[in-house]
């Protein structure tokens, strides 16, 4: 090849210069008329490149086979051995450096095709690369070059939804790298250095940057091909690595780094790996402070898209806060799973042994975090540890702990409510609103006092009620059915609250006539919506569904059967109002037990509706006819 000092071989990096300029540089201001004139010009240059080398390697080759002297050399040899398959030449040999060069230059016009949405002539210079690399073995001069290829090859295939191809040649790119670095390991050369003077040649430590950067995209790949094959808990596993990996080499945009370390917590709630979840999200909200702060108000002179820039990263932030918000429910409610009896009340004695067990599974917790993928450096990972101390990620046993993660979640409502606000983010501000009240819901579980408990209820009617009855039913139909059902099941619970308070006292026939209202009135709320979601489902004429969606099948004939249930329980001592009342409770057992038998596939929606159900179709017209009775006799 032409001497590293000679003129031609000067030309050839300064057009690879220039094109690389084009491509990453010069191409951001191309116009929206012609957004892919820099890449074109970038594309010729590459193919005069091409030319050149290949003009210099038919020179070479003449030199090789013997020149004027007509002496004919021995055919060359690998200096380090073959492949594992006994195929090729030395990747550090000059016909192997002749290959990778070649190589790199139909690697970067399949990069610049695929840019300019030609991805079938990408795909082609592509393999072209990965021809010429076969003709190699791995080496500190072209193992770069061997994972980019691949890297892109992969990136292409998952576009075009062919995953598992995708898979094959990423899978592949890591197996190259994990083989270099047990095998060398030494800071690899970078393909631009391919058209690089040596005195423009990379540090070692720029060379591992740049190095260990295309190894954590290929990880940030795999994690999405994992995720698209199903296979969850390698592509957290790969996501959590690549973005370590990110804040190691300091190659990362703060704002797109939080945002996936907050999604990558939701993966890690699921499975009930709280510490995990919690470690992510106390990274993602540390980091997402690098992207700079955000004033209450703009200032007048700010630029549009200064402007853009700031709602955008408002908007990261109160997503960030939703994934908070999720992570301390969660907690809870699978807390309270934890220590619920079989009629949903709190098992002391099931609270007491985990309470013993505390201690051994905190000393547990502190081994986990050692072998934990811990993100942030000695700048960031105190912070990180700082905000970590403020919420539990072990299962809150009491009150006391309960209500330290119930005050971490409303904080974190706060903030995201004051970006989704009601004017503007209809849907994402009621789902807040929701986890809200879920929120208040599990914290209840805990609380001792009934009269506290039912207080946090009352809030939950509170934040909900006002929204469910303004929302248009005709946009916001679901939405409605999820309020409508959800206060119907607080006003029950704060019934059964109220009545276990009074009996505590007396028994129901000695109920005071304040109690007793106050009873019915939160009985007949509970059913008012209970009967709202029914008829919700009607036609426009309003005639009941014949047949139930399946979406809604079991909350329809749940609700028939609370609605039942709620009616045979409104206290009354009028008996005109009590027979009323107890024929339309029956009306609604009936219901559920006639649907069940007509469409026998239902019954499996509602087993224990559907028992309780039959069991009051047979007993309420004994209460009817001996109420019928009485009032005949009075009468």
């Amino acid at each position: 090849m032409a001497s590293v000092n000679s003129d031609e071989w000067r030309a050839v990096c300064d057009k690879f210069t220039n094109a690389q300029n084009l491509t990453e540089v010069e191409s951001r201001n191309d116009p929206e008329n012609d957004p892919f004139r820099s890449k074109y010009k970038a594309r010729e240059l590459l193919r005069e490149i091409y030319c050149s080398l290949k003009s210099f390697e038919a020179g070479e080759g003449e030199e090789e086979s013997g020149g004027e002297s007509g002496e004919q050399r021995p055919t060359e040899q690998p200096v380090d051995g073959q492949r594992e398959d006994g195929q090729g030449i030395s990747g550090d040999s000059p016909a192997g450096m002749r290959a990778a060069k070649l190589g790199a230059v139909e690697y970067y016009l399949g990069v610049n095709h695929v840019d300019t949405e030609e991805l079938s002539a990408g795909q082609e210079h592509l393999m072209n690369c990965m021809k010429l690399l076969d003709r190699c073995r791995v080496s500190s001069e072209n193992v770069s070059l061997f994972i980019h290829v691949r890297n892109q090859l992969g990136i292409l295939w998952a576009g075009r939804d062919e995953t598992e191809m995708a898979q094959g040649f990423l899978e592949t790119a890591e197996s190259n790298y994990q083989r270099y670095m047990k095998e060398d390991g030494s800071p690899p050369i970078d393909m631009t250095e391919y058209f690089t003077s040596e005195e423009n040649l990379l540090t070692h430590q720029e060379r591992t940057k740049r190095f260990e950067l295309a190894y954590t995209h290929t990880m940030y790949y795999l994690a999405q091909v994992y995720q698209n094959l199903g296979e969850t808990e390698r592509a957290a596993t790969y996501c959590h690595s690549t973005l370590q990996r990110q804040l190691r080499l300091n190659q990362f945009n703060p704002m797109e780094w939080a945002l996936n370390a907050a999604t990558l917590s939701q993966y890690y709630i699921t499975k009930g790996r709280y510490m995990e979840g919690r470690h992510c999200l106390s990274a993602a909200t540390v980091i997402s402070g690098l992207a700079g702060e955000v004033p209450s108000e703009a200032a007048a002179q700010e630029s549009e898209t200064e402007s853009e820039r700031r709602e955008h990263l408002r908007q990261k932030r109160a997503e960030i806060a939703r994934c908070w918000i999720k992570y301390c429910l969660n907690l809870l409610q699978d807390s309270k799973k934890l220590l619920e009896d079989n009629i949903g009340e709190l098992d002391t004695d099931r609270q007491d042994e985990l309470k013993r067990a505390r201690r051994r599974e905190e000393e547990e917790e502190e081994k986990g975090r050692k072998s934990a993928l811990l993100f942030g450096s000695e700048d960031t990972f105190d912070s990180i540890a700082s905000l970590e101390e403020k919420v539990l990620c072990l299962f809150p046993l009491d009150f006391t702990e309960a209500r330290s993660v119930f005050l971490v979640g409303q904080n974190y409502v706060t903030q995201a409510k004051e970006y989704f606000q009601m004017d503007g983010y209809v849907t994402d501000h009621i789902e807040i609103l929701q986890d809200h009240s879920s929120l208040f819901r599990a914290l209840a579980f805990f609380e001792e006092d009934l009269e506290r408990r039912c207080k946090m209820h009352k809030r939950r009617v509170d934040m909900l009620e006002p929204i469910c009855n303004d929302l248009n039913s005709q946009y916001y139909l679901l939405i409605r059915r999820q309020l409508m059902f959800e206060l119907a099941e607080t006003y029950s619970e704060m019934m059964d609250l109220k009545l276990t308070l009074a009996n505590r006292q007396a028994d129901t026939q000695s109920l005071d006539n304040h109690t007793i209202k106050k009873f019915n009135s939160l009985c007949s709320a509970s059913a008012k919506y209970f009967q709202m979601f029914l008829d919700s489902l009607c036609s426009p004429e309003g005639k009941f569904p014949e047949i139930l969606e399946e979406e809604v099948l079991r909350p329809a004939l749940v609700a028939r059967f609370r609605v039942a249930r709620l009616h045979s329980r409104l206290i009354s001592s009028v008996p005109p109002v009590q027979l009323e009342n107890l024929n339309r409770s029956l009306e609604n057992y009936k219901y559920v037990v006639q649907y069940c038998e007509a469409h026998p596939e239902a019954a499996a929606a509602a087993e224990t509706e559907l028992e309780l159900s039959k069991e009051m179709v047979g007993l309420l017209p004994l209460k009817i006819n001996r109420l019928k009775a009485r009032m005949a006799a009075n009468n």
